[in-house]
């Protein structure tokens, strides 16, 4: 950042830590030095009598070879209750540390160590830090739990971390896919099969963190499942959340009595991918005929499954994929594919109903806190006409509808207070700017006229509007989960939670809309200035000139208001 800053003569501001800052910081750099000290030893420790007999012993048992075992930085515990916590204390390590990251217990005066006796399984964050571990037991008693996990620490937070995707990340990027397995030794065998892009939730429930990590490499998802049908029924829920997220679910059902590891085992790479090939099925036709299976003959269990189906489908926030996925449902459930159609949309309208009273409650809260203030933005010159950006205007209709009640405070003017949905208005109408996309169009002009009236932005005037678009686009905005566009990704001006801070996001979006306005233009006027100096027309060349020079003046406003981040597109 600081090289790109220096080359494009961009001013760097770097904030300067407070004292908490800095001690936490401090705090998680000295807990990552005793995992990562910990990793050494337990790696180690493969290498002693002991090591090589139990630990290497089982390693090689489930046939792991020496580089898999180097790449996971797999390793041993001794039996000894506090050969870790007693080595740590001989190399300089505080307790207290050992205590926090979980690898030792204290109870009274004694210090022994949690992972004594078990194979370890080092869990690394996606910058490639030891974080935390998993360890295996290897003996027979029942009473003693056949897996343990570090606990939560400032470093370690088990649902937002997937096993195995620091090493898998680059193939997941260039497969396009992510393989999701249970536990840590069907990631590993899939590794020594040559199959890398896998991770594993670690036969812990998934959860939203952990989906959103493999969603910043790829948008398809496919789950591994052995024939316990238990345990594919309860990961259902996990598979509704990976749908929420817009992702594409595909899965596949092993042979009769394998799983991940041994299958992976028994395979090479190709023969894999070649089962897989030709085994996955979407999450929708997958769960509806595992369901129906059930409830052929029972007409209560029949209706509970398409109750099922149908709330599975509803979370999808794309709409061509709902209608594809209910096209194919109401084949395979024989029920009409309207019937199927009307359940969703309630669905979707109660959810939006039950956001909406949420949202009307924290504006209320929210009318009343300091409003807050925002700079007025740059005018586009009126002779830029016919441009226009679909990514751009759907950002904005966005906040139109979502949160055009909501009051804003503009800097430097006499009647300050002003609404989302006004402050848009305002800002089109004076740059005399047009949506081009007609259902964007209908919904502005919609808006525009409610406002007139002295209305307010209401949901139901949109999600039971005339027009189709108009209702397909009003609920997808109204119930889905908000993902940041490419706008703000361009931009680089990522902010927590949609909503959180209109004063940034409202002006911002209006910015990259007039930002992308602009530089078509200019690129449109830099391609008829070399006509005209082809054809030697002065006359039109100045003035073209002059209107080049007069977007450029905008464009540095505008990059201003970015954060001068578009000097370096």
């Amino acid at each position: 950042l600081r090289y790109l800053a220096h080359r494009y003569n961009i001013a760097l501001e770097e904030k300067e830590l407070s004292a908490e800052e800095i001690q936490q910081k401090n705090e998680r750099e000295s807990l990552m030095a005793v995992t990562a000290f910990a990793s050494s030893y337990f790696s180690s420790q493969l290498d002693t009598d002991e090591g090589r007999t139990v630990g290497l012993g089982y390693f090689r048992n489930r046939g792991f070879r020496d580089d898999i075992l180097k790449k996971f930085n797999l390793g041993y515990s001794p039996e000894k209750r506090t050969a870790f916590s007693e080595e740590a204390r001989k190399s300089g390590y505080k307790k207290s540390y050992m205590v926090k990251t979980g690898l030792s217990i204290e109870r009274e005066d004694y210090v022994f160590d949690r992972f004594a006796g078990r194979v370890i399984f080092p869990i690394h964050s996606l910058s490639g830090n030891v974080i935390g571990f998993g360890g295996r037991t290897l003996k027979s008693d029942k009473k003693i739990a056949k897996y343990l996990n570090s606990p939560e620490s400032d470093i370690y937070h088990k649902s937002k971390v997937l096993y195995g995707l620091f090493q898998a990340k680059k193939s997941i990027v260039s497969a396009d896919r992510c393989f999701l397995v249970e536990g840590y030794t069907d990631v590993i065998s899939l590794h020594q099969a040559g199959v890398e892009n896998v991770v594993a939730s670690s036969g812990t429930a998934l959860t939203t963190d952990q989906i959103r990590l493999i969603k910043r490499f790829s948008q398809n998802v496919t789950i591994l499942y052995d024939g316990d049908e238990a345990g594919i029924k309860a990961s259902f829920r996990g598979i509704d959340m990976i749908l929420e997220e817009g992702m594409n679910v595909k899965v596949v059902l092993l042979p009769a009595g394998e799983d991940p590891d041994s299958y992976a085992q028994a395979h090479s790479s190709s023969e894999f991918l070649e089962f897989i090939q030709k085994g996955e099925r979407d999450f929708i036709s997958f769960k509806t005929e595992l369901l129906l299976a059930d409830a052929q003959h029972d007409p209560i269990k029949r209706a509970q499954l398409i109750t099922d189906i149908v709330k599975s489908v509803s979370v999808i926030p794309d709409g061509i994929m709902r209608s594809v996925f209910l096209k194919e449902s109401s084949l395979l459930l024989g029920v009409e594919e309207q019937v199927l159609y009307t359940e969703v949309n309630k669905i979707r309208q109660r959810k939006q109903e039950q956001q909406w009273r949420r949202e009307q409650s924290g504006n209320r809260q929210q009318i009343q806190q300091a409003p807050t203030i925002i700079p007025k933005q740059p005018v586009v010159p009126g002779f830029v006409e016919n441009v226009y950006s679909e990514v751009e205007e759907r950002e904005i209709i966005y906040f139109l509808l979502k949160f055009g009640n909501m009051m804003l405070h503009i800097r430097g003017e006499e009647n300050t207070e002003i609404s989302v949905a006004q402050y848009i208005i305002r800002e089109i109408q004076n740059d005399e700017l047009e949506f081009t996309n007609l259902i964007y169009k209908q919904i502005f002009e919609n808006v525009e006229e409610l406002i007139e009236h002295g209305g307010e932005v209401a949901e139901r005037n949109f999600i039971y509007h005339d027009n189709a678009g108009v209702r397909d686009l009003a609920v997808d905005i109204f119930t889905s989960r908000y993902e940041l566009s490419k706008v703000w990704k361009r931009k680089e001006a990522y902010v927590e939670m949609p909503g959180e801070n209109l004063g940034f996001e409202v002006p911002k979006s209006l910015l990259s809309y007039k930002m992308t306005v602009v530089e078509k233009a200019l690129s449109q006027l830099r391609k008829e200035l070399e006509k005209s100096e082809k054809k030697q027309d002065i006359k039109t060349l100045n003035q073209i000139i002059v209107r080049i020079q007069s977007l450029e003046g905008i464009k540095r406003e505008l990059s201003l208001g970015l954060g001068g981040r578009t000097i370096i597109r």
